[in-house]
């Protein structure tokens, strides 16, 4: 075993690993699909899925981590050194470096709101053009970017037990309880019971094929699969940690989070446009133009407003951690920097890309990419497009070099035994691969306005 950084035993690695999965995608992507997808019935197939498929992929990611002690493009070379292990490993340790900056950009964007809302200003934030006339202000976007990239990088440059472990363990529980809070408070409006009955009740009306799609898009975005954090971290684990049941617990902690996202945010907007659920269907403006009009129509609106922002933002932070950890480790084994030298490395690459991004609604929007501004277009190349493929690498890597008894064997070493054995066997032979070309093919036939997702 390679000398190498390391969580400080399980509670570490899930708490991290759930920070990880924890992100905007459970705040605000997981409510807004749920309403335009079956409200219940989204929820009951999202639970599926990610009791199969999302388990599946997060074994295999987590083990190949813990065999190899190495980042993606070390943990895939171990296995082989033919342009498949090449182009399996790199395109995993590439992800991260593209998602972090504009991920970051996002971050920015609520860091400021978070402040705004300090200060008082919750009717100026709730007003109908502001949050596109704070876009559009490309330098003050980068000023928040900035802030929330070198909160990110500090924690980062402290190392894996004393940055992110302890971050990690301090947010965690704290996310939770606001959570239940905003929640709760969400939950007792008038005329907000609608929405809950929505969101939980599945009604077997509002299925669809689309409902399965989007709730498989939705769970590999929220798992944190095949962004190469799930190889490193397993990387960092203990051999003394039972990884089935740390990927369960992370799994469930993750879907815990997006549940109290839909009855933080579903009930309170049903309860705001009197239960009409197409205003939920805003997107990612939904989290920065209607909510600050919900908590202004419903009183309070400073209070749970800094509540909320903050809790949105802890998210961000631990997800954006996670991201450039995985860039952090593919440097110190690729390029055998240092970690100050492959903090300031990520950092650089981070600004580069992140400014793009903060320009791209304000002085660089007449530029755009196959129609998109840039922080679209990234956001596009690597959900749409890299993810899917890299995690179709990890199932041809599992299940054509390294085996399921060698995963098993893995999982198992600590002495307890595989209980779902079955279940994995079966996703990763027969399902996962199907899973992921409908994931891919639908995400491209989203991003050219053939379907709508």
């Amino acid at each position: 075993m390679d000398k190498r950084h390391s969580f400080s035993g399980k509670i570490g690695f899930v708490l991290s690993t759930a920070g990880a999965s924890v992100g905007l995608g459970n705040i605000w992507r997981f409510p807004y699909l749920a309403a335009k997808y079956g409200g219940g019935m989204f929820l009951l197939v999202y639970i599926i899925l990610a009791a199969t498929f999302g388990y599946t992929m997060i074994i295999s990611e987590t083990a190949i981590g813990r065999m190899t002690f190495k980042s993606p493009v070390g943990a895939f070379r171990r296995f082989g050194k033919g342009r498949f292990f090449k182009f399996g490993g790199w395109i995993n340790a590439i992800i991260p470096m593209l998602i972090v900056p504009y991920y970051s950009t996002i971050g920015g964007w609520v860091l400021k709101y978070l402040i705004e809302y300090i200060k008082g200003n919750a009717e100026v934030l709730a007003g109908d053009d502001y949050f596109g006339n704070f876009i559009s202000n490309g330098w003050d976007v980068e000023l928040w970017f900035v802030v929330f990239a070198l909160v990110t990088l500090f924690i980062i440059y402290a190392g894996v037990r004393n940055g992110i472990e302890r971050v990690s363990r301090f947010m965690m529980p704290l996310l939770v309880v606001l959570a239940i809070i905003i929640a709760a408070w969400s939950m007792t409006r008038k005329g907000a019971l609608a929405g809950v009955a929505y969101f939980l009740v599945p009604n077997i009306k509002n299925f669809s094929w689309m409902t399965v799609v989007a709730a498989m898009g939705q769970m590999f975005y929220s798992l944190s699969i095949a962004m190469g954090i799930l190889v490193t971290f397993g990387s960092y684990m203990k051999e003394d940690v039972e990884i089935e049941s740390a990927t369960i617990q992370v799994e469930v902690f993750d879907t815990a989070i997006a549940i109290m996202g839909g009855l933080m945010i579903i009930p309170a907007v049903f309860a705001f446009s009197g239960g009409d659920a197409s205003v939920l269907n805003a997107g990612p403006s939904l989290m920065f133009i209607t909510i600050p009009k919900v908590l202004i129509s419903m009183g309070f609106a400073t209070p749970a407003g800094i509540l909320f922002f903050l809790l949105v933002f802890f998210a961000a932070l631990t997800s954006a951690i996670a991201l450039t950890e995985c860039a952090v480790s593919t440097f110190e084994d690729e390029l055998h920097l240092g970690r100050t030298k492959s903090t300031l490395l990520i950092g650089v690459i981070m600004i580069a890309i992140g400014t793009l991004s903060c320009l791209g609604y304000g002085p660089l929007s007449f530029i755009t990419l196959i129609g998109m501004p840039f922080l679209d277009f990234f956001d596009f190349l690597t959900n749409s497009l890299m993810m899917p493929i890299s995690a179709v690498t990890i199932c041809v890597l599992v299940g054509s070099y390294i085996t399921v008894d060698k995963i098993a064997d893995e999982v198992t070493k600590c002495g307890a035994p595989f209980k779902r054995r079955g279940v994995y066997e079966f996703m990763i032979r027969y399902l996962c691969i199907a899973f992921l070309i409908v994931i891919l093919l639908s995400s491209i036939a989203s991003a050219f306005g053939w379907i709508s997702i």
